[in-house]
């Protein structure tokens, strides 16, 4: 049949239907205490950094900087998710997170390529390191970023926004053991080159990074498929729901991660009434995919399909 988008064969169902999209108040907590904790600790770094002559402590310092800016941005969301949507923001204010996520993105990638540039030159010039500073500042902050891991490893369950300062939180540990193995290597054999070895390790991290985060948040903002959802499956669940006879205009996007929209036209079997089957996909949807956010409109059939069929 084709694609009618009339509005006129049945009732517009929202089933299954979730409108709370803010971030409850104790996630914040974990987030604000990880917050002091890396800024703190990242302050402490640059200026040992500069006193150490390591860039590896500095350029651990620029990724903890990112997190701290992560976090940060994810208490301010965090506590704007808790405001009500309004007239004009319909969806609330949950894409500041996404456009934020290209601003950190970005301080990533200069700080990336400032890091490299001063690699170069180190590895043809070696600066005289103090060994010693750096491993201890290495293994201090890795401590840091275990315990801020432990604070929002308690709210990261349930919600992305903690879980992706916890991924950045887990990935400045790597850097802090990169600053380890050169503090080792440098105060242990007396081998210079080895920190500004360490600080490309570091900034390998600090693209990856910029490049993951530019790659969720332009999907997110393209309203592509979000990750790890099967749209074929999702179909497939709609389809076999009882009263469906097909399924067209499928969407499903996302305002931020981890808040899945559908929207869906059906067209119903001869006999069924509209709003039951759309009620009864909305539930069908949100308990198999974890969709709770999903807007059904029905359609009844053809008229000239089931006049052929009573032939």
């Amino acid at each position: 049949m084709g694609h009618a988008h009339s509005h006129s064969h049945a009732g517009h169902s929202h089933a299954g239907h979730s409108h709370s999209h803010g971030a409850s108040g104790h996630t914040r907590a974990p987030l604000i205490a990880a917050l002091v904790l890396t800024f703190a600790f990242m302050v402490v770094e640059v200026i040992v950094g500069f006193m150490a002559h390591s860039l590896a402590l500095v350029a651990d310092a620029w990724h903890m900087l990112s997190d701290s800016g992560t976090l940060l941005v994810s208490v301010v969301v965090a506590t704007i998710a808790m405001r009500p949507r309004s007239r004009q923001k319909t969806y609330g204010y949950r894409r500041a997170e996404v456009i934020a996520a290209l601003g950190n993105a970005a301080t990533l990638g200069i700080a990336a390529v400032w890091i490299v540039r001063e690699s170069i030159e180190r590895l043809e010039h070696p600066p005289n390191v103090i060994g010693k500073d750096v491993l201890w500042m290495g293994v201090l902050g890795l401590l840091v970023n275990l315990v801020a891991a432990y604070l929002l490893s308690r709210g990261a369950r349930d919600n992305i926004n903690v879980r992706s300062a916890l991924y950045h939180v887990l990935g400045d540990a790597l850097g802090s053991v990169a600053a380890i193995v050169a503090g080792v290597v440098v105060w242990g054999w007396g081998i210079s080159l080895a920190d500004p070895i360490a600080s490309l390790v570091i900034t390998a991290l600090l693209f990856y990074g910029a490049w993951s985060l530019v790659k969720e948040a332009t999907h997110v903002l393209m309203e592509g498929t979000p990750e790890g959802l099967d749209l074929s499956a999702v179909e497939r669940t709609m389809t076999e729901t009882p009263g469906v006879k097909s399924v067209h205009d499928l969407h499903v996007w996302a305002v931020t991660p981890g808040q899945p929209i559908l929207t869906a036209h059906v067209v119903i079997s001869e006999g069924s009434h509209g709003t039951d089957v759309a009620s009864r996909v909305g539930k069908r949807v949100t308990d198999q995919h974890h969709i709770e956010h999903v807007t059904i409109q029905p359609e009844a059939p053809e008229p000239g399909l089931v006049s052929l069929r009573r032939k």
